[in-house]
């Protein structure tokens, strides 16, 4: 029989133990059972399990999947963890590997999406040239200015190598200092149906949920000298191994009334560097995945990070370094703690 949703606070991960290979599993209260040992309970409650190999194959049948989780997860939390149909003892996490939630076909990335970030951007890099010729009144009044502008134009989303991918407590080889490698805690979009040419009106149908991505890049290889009219060259400097550390969870979306009310923290050795709610986007998650989905087909699993706020390495002309320690966190999604550590090879350039 279907019963009221109690609305569990759960989420999906992807785990092992040592070394065995990954599996899906549902994590709440700090305990995971996989997915699999949990269709006999979907089935006694009334639902259907399909395909629960991987978060990912979870994903391609969400819309049946997430309704049976929640009413698995509420029966859990009701009995406690005791139900006949439930054949397995679930496992402290604590005692597993975390691995990034997700193994998203397509990783796509909103650039300058956050107001104080452009800002920050902006001023920083064209400090002397405002501070000689704008007095502190002006240079705001530019500020809201170039941000009025900005809103009223487009996003700017592109392509991360998904290869870039690495756990939420992974260690991080980051590249030499001169290189600039700075950080950018990000929301991160999950999508759970295929999705082409989505308005603003239903975009958010398409989100099976939210997890946590820390966009890392080596600011120095952005912009290249020898190609300077074409742009940015984002595959050199944001695609390396371990740059995009994932998770911990994928959380439904049910379970986040607003995304757009988030606190964001990221901590360096344990010095708050940024400190921000997701409020602060300049395009909302909506409009986003509205105008992504105009241009690129949209599958299950595929991951869309939002923009990362003010507070990162350039901005401070602090940037990463073997011994560093980082850790960010998003209200109601999740915790990730990367420890920098050098890179065992040549350079990069």
């Amino acid at each position: 029989m279907n019963t009221t949703h109690l609305l569990a606070d759960y989420g999906l991960g992807t785990f092992s133990i040592a070394g065995s290979r990954p599996f899906a599993g549902l994590i709440m209260n700090n305990r995971v059972v996989a997915v699999d040992a949990l269709v006999p309970l979907a089935r006694h409650l009334g639902y259907e399990l399909r395909d629960t190999g991987s978060v990912r194959q979870i994903l391609d049948s969400w819309f049946c999947n997430e309704p049976a989780l929640a009413a698995v997860a509420d029966c859990l939390q009701l009995h406690h963890w005791r139900h006949a149909c439930l054949q397995v003892t679930p496992v402290d996490v604590a005692l597993l590997q975390v691995h990034a939630p997700v193994d998203p076909r397509q990783f796509f990335c909103s650039g300058a999406n956050y107001r104080q970030h452009v800002i920050d951007l902006v001023l920083d890099q064209h400090r002397d040239e405002y501070e000689n010729s704008l007095s502190p009144e002006q240079r705001l009044a530019y500020a809201h200015e170039m941000m009025d502008r900005r809103a009223q134009g487009e996003p700017y989303v592109f392509s991360k190598p998904w290869s870039s991918i690495c756990g939420p407590f992974d260690n991080i080889a980051v590249a030499e200092e001169s290189l600039q490698p700075d950080w950018e805690l990000e929301l991160a979009v999950v999508i759970g149906r295929e999705a082409w040419q989505l308005d603003e009106a239903n975009a958010m149908d398409a989100v099976a949920g939210y997890t946590l991505v820390n966009d890392i890049t080596n600011r120095a290889l952005v912009h290249r000298g020898d190609l300077r009219a074409i742009g940015s060259d984002w595959v050199m400097g944001k695609g390396q191994p371990g740059y995009s550390p994932m998770g911990p969870y994928l959380i439904p979306a049910r379970l986040v009334p607003d995304p757009h009310n988030l606190r964001m923290t990221l901590r360096l050795n344990g010095q708050v560097m940024q400190d921000e709610t997701s409020a602060d986007m300049i395009f909302r998650i909506p409009r986003l995945l509205a105008y992504l989905s105009q241009r690129v087909k949209l599958y299950p699993g595929d991951v869309l990070i939002t923009g990362s706020p003010a507070g990162n390495g350039s901005h401070y002309n602090r940037f990463l370094r073997a011994g560093d320690v980082m850790e960010c966190e998003i209200e109601g999604i999740g915790f990730q703690r990367n420890a920098c550590v050098p890179m065992n090879r040549q350079r990069l350039v």
